[in-house]
């Protein structure tokens, strides 16, 4: 989502801010705030998803030899997220709309998004959008900055406690322990990202609504184009920061850029990675699982150099 925001959003503002005319005209200002508040709920969503998984990893009798959760049970909670997220995000659709004016300093027509709902909607389904647009900074504060921060937060914290507590590390092993402390690390820079790059915005939204009379339509621009950037900045930040802290999702990352540059390996050497990927599978097995090692490996039946 982040790439889509990126691929999709940053054209069309830096598009609007240099020419004063909105690409795509009246879809944009509808997808573009649909996509960005939907991108908020799925980096929401997301981090609660995965501070209870901190939990249950934590709180589990036999953490250390859970088996692999199974892709079909992944895509669903990816499914929930994902669909979830686009169906809050559902009446900045009907919100926002495409407004006409000419600049004051330079005389010429210029396009920009307005959030008022359309007359021409039924009056049940404008009255709920009206309620949404009364209720959007409370809503954007206490669901999309509150609720990942404070949920982290809480997860965190009630997972040292359990490990400390009963001493979960004696027993894991300090491989595996170290596996934990990194994806916990991972949860914590991620939220540390989002909360920086979102409290701008929240900041905005609350000033906003209690100043507008006296802010001018330039500055309410200038800070709405403030708040997207932050937002761009956080889908560029968050895929980085998640390849350098958490390693095997870096390493299968590099692996595959390494994999496109160079094409495909000999068979030489393609024998050899086999082995190398069967001894560090065996080497991993061991940190996850339960599983005794055998003496001597059994990797030198297959004569290669080790």
């Amino acid at each position: 989502w982040d790439f889509l925001i990126l691929f999709f959003c940053l054209p069309v503002v830096i598009f609007n801010e240099i020419t004063k005319k909105r690409l795509l005209g009246d879809l944009s200002c509808r997808i573009v705030p649909f996509m960005e508040v939907s991108s908020l709920g799925v980096t929401t969503f997301s981090l609660c998803a995965l501070g209870i998984d901190r939990f249950h990893a934590a709180t589990s009798p036999q953490a250390s030899t859970r088996p692999i959760e199974q892709c079909q049970s992944i895509i669903a909670k990816l499914a929930v997220i994902w669909v979830g997220s686009m169906t809050l995000s559902v009446p900045e659709i009907l919100l926002w709309q495409l407004a006409q004016d000419t600049s004051p300093v330079s005389g010429v027509g210029m396009e920009y998004c307005t959030m008022k709902p359309s007359s021409n909607l039924p009056e049940s389904v404008y009255s709920l959008v009206l309620t949404y647009q009364n209720a959007r900074m409370w809503w954007y504060f206490g669901c999309y900055f509150c609720l990942p921060i404070l949920f982290t937060v809480s997860c965190q914290l009630v997972t040292r406690r359990i490990s400390g507590t009963e001493k979960k590390t004696e027993c894991r092993g300090s491989k595996h322990s170290q596996c934990e402390s990194h994806l916990n690390c991972t949860i914590i820079g991620l939220t540390i990202i989002y909360g920086l790059c979102t409290t701008p915005e929240n900041v905005c939204n609350i000033v906003v609504a209690y100043m507008s009379p006296d802010m001018s339509k330039q500055t309410l621009d200038l800070l709405n184009l403030i708040n997207q950037f932050f937002l761009f900045f956080k889908c560029s930040v968050t895929p980085v920061l998640l390849l350098c802290l958490c390693r095997p999702l870096g390493q299968a990352f590099m692996d595959c850029c390494c994999c496109c540059c160079e094409g495909c390996s000999p068979d030489t050497a393609s024998s050899e990675g086999s082995a190398d990927s069967k001894l560090k599978t065996e080497m991993s097995s061991s940190i996850f699982f339960d599983k005794p090692r055998e003496s001597p490996p059994p990797l030198l039946a297959l004569g290669t150099p080790c």
